[in-house]
């Protein structure tokens, strides 16, 4: 029980009457006053992971730039936070935009990306003078060209480029492999750096890739690294290009489990920059500005799932199923990509861990199943079940499956929760319904 406790945020601890804290709040009686499934994020896990991203990169290359990606996890209280530690934002759409908008959230530092903006996504960015459009196609060049000529304001845009490395993680989570839908593929982006420079109305300052998500092994960012940097140096012989930024996107990983090995911000900080230093050296180029996007690995460990019990069905000679009261509706992470959880009994954390069961959602598909054959003490029904490691991408990609109600957030610290996210209503399901 001790080593799980590592996977929850960074202030967590088990009381003497057995329950788990968080943030200084016992979840048990968080749980009794917002009710379950509620989603716990712990404020000062997510401070300390925005401030290790900027020291560590930081102190080793000091035209760094630290964006969140904001796909991991985005709300008022989320962004407002990220603006108070000088953390800047990566959106993916009008959403993301209007809700940085929202909490007066600085235009420039924000850059949006996307494999398919509307019109209406762009003339947003080009109205509000964000820092950064990251380009990802022939198309999406020529009409933001037309828009901003049109506009009159002109935009700094960097191209994403798609460096054909395989980042060795999940196939649903790998963005850098050639055949993407990603960005331009290497071998056919030089014209698209012609067409950027000879664009009047566009600002060409320097070149994105992003190679995939849940990235333990450091070798694919010195592989891409490497190949956009030779690539900048053949446009800069080419085309002219002055490379001023490079954004080599995210990817960095987090333990979901205590097996997973996982390196420390350190390490890919050590790895990136001392590659980008090497290979400009190497190739005469001026240091760029350099720019990373984690978003997972500030978000994850912040985040708790808190869930109670409900029926306890054993399955003689085969599995003990405990089955709780949310699931994939909440997060399909397990579902979409097989992805793996561990879990602790929140209200009996003193007790020993007896008993193997199978932690089942409540939706009407085989595969809801949060966490398979963990051992924990005997399950009754009531119980409440925490899972760690659910700050990232599990309320992004959370639904209303079975009309049910979309949890309620709370942020904790010091001892004090504050509700951030109020949870959905049975009004709420039918409230944009036509008869």
């Amino acid at each position: 029980m001790e080593s799980r406790l590592s996977l929850f945020p960074l202030n967590t601890e088990a009381t003497q009457k057995g329950h788990l804290v968080i943030g200084g709040c016992d979840t048990v009686e968080l749980a009794a006053e917002y009710g379950t499934p509620l989603y716990v994020y712990d404020e000062l896990t997510l401070r300390n992971c925005c401030r290790e991203f900027r020291n560590e990169f930081g102190q080793r290359y000091a035209d760094t730039t630290v964006l969140y990606a904001s796909k991991a996890f985005l709300n008022k209280a989320i962004a407002n936070l990220l603006k108070e530690e000088g953390v800047g934002l990566d959106v993916v759409s009008a959403g993301e935009l209007y809700i940085a908008k929202s909490v007066e959230f600085p235009m420039d530092m924000v850059y949006l990306h996307g494999n398919n903006k509307s019109v209406e996504e762009l003339k947003m960015a080009l109205k509000h003078h964000i820092a950064r459009i990251v380009v990802d196609s022939y198309d999406e060049l020529r009409t933001l060209a037309a828009m901003a000529e049109e506009g009159g304001h002109i935009p700094d845009i960097l191209l994403r480029i798609t460096p054909g490395v395989d980042a060795h993680t999940h196939s649903h989570i790998t963005t850098g492999v050639t055949g993407s839908k990603f960005g331009f593929p290497i071998f056919d982006a030089d014209e698209a750096v012609d067409r950027a420079m000879s664009a009047p109305s566009l600002n060409l300052i320097g070149l994105h890739f992003h190679i995939g998500s849940l990235i333990s092994d450091v070798q694919p960012y010195k592989e891409a690294i490497d190949t956009v940097l030779d690539f900048a140096a053949g446009m800069r012989d080419q085309h002219g290009l002055e490379l001023e930024e490079l954004d080599i996107g995210g990817g960095f990983s987090v333990p979901y489990t205590m097996e997973d090995k996982v390196p420390e911000v350190s390490v890919y900080a050590e790895v990136i920059v001392s590659r980008v230093i090497r290979k400009c050296k190497q190739l005469d180029l001026p240091l760029p500005m350099l720019t990373i996007e984690p978003g997972r690995a500030i978000a994850a460990r912040a985040g708790v799932a808190l869930y109670q019990a409900g029926v306890i069905k054993n399955v003689p000679g085969l599995r003990k199923y405990v089955s709780l009261d949310g699931g994939m509706a909440d997060n399909i992470r397990p579902a979409l990509y097989d992805a793996k959880y561990v879990a602790t009994v929140a209200n009996r954390m003193q007790e020993g861990d007896t008993d193997k069961v199978t932690i089942a959602g409540r939706f009407c598909e085989s595969g809801d199943i949060l966490v398979r054959d963990i051992e924990l003490p005997p399950v009754m029904a009531g119980d409440i079940i925490a899972i760690p490691g659910c700050g990232a991408y599990c309320l992004p990609l959370a639904s209303n499956y079975n009309a049910s109600l979309k949890p309620a957030v709370v942020m904790v610290t010091g001892g004090k929760a504050r509700l951030i996210r109020r949870r959905e209503t049975l009004k709420d399901l039918i409230a944009d319904d036509l008869l």
